[in-house]
């Protein structure tokens, strides 16, 4: 009883194996290309000979932009603003969000020598 089942079970695996074909490979897609082989290697050297290709351009420093200012008048201007006696005030602080006409204008936009 034992040898007809292994010969039964061999007889259904022999029949699955004639009844399985596999499927010939055609590629995934059909190459498309516009231009000719010596044109593309042509620019793979080129780009292979490129100064700084593995570089992002995000890494590099920007080149310095060109100012109307002078920057002795950029220095002036920084240093009157640190010696300003209000220059730590902050207009939330106030009501309405409005610095007081004192502060800007008045005695209290001064500042005393001996401070």
């Amino acid at each position: 009883m034992k040898t007809t089942q292994i010969i039964a079970a061999a007889a259904l695996t022999l029949l699955a194996a004639v009844g399985a074909h596999a499927e010939t490979y055609d590629g995934v897609q059909q190459v498309v290309s516009v231009k000719s082989r010596a044109a593309v290697d042509a620019e793979a050297v080129a780009a292979a000979h490129a100064p700084d290709q593995n570089i992002n351009r995000s890494s590099k420093v920007a080149p310095a932009l060109p100012s109307p200012t002078s920057r002795a008048a950029v220095a002036a201007e920084a240093l009157a603003a640190a010696n300003a006696a209000n220059q730590n005030l902050d207009r939330k602080s106030f009501v309405n969000s409005t610095v007081p006409a004192e502060y800007t204008n008045g005695s209290l936009a001064t500042r005393r020598a001996g401070l």
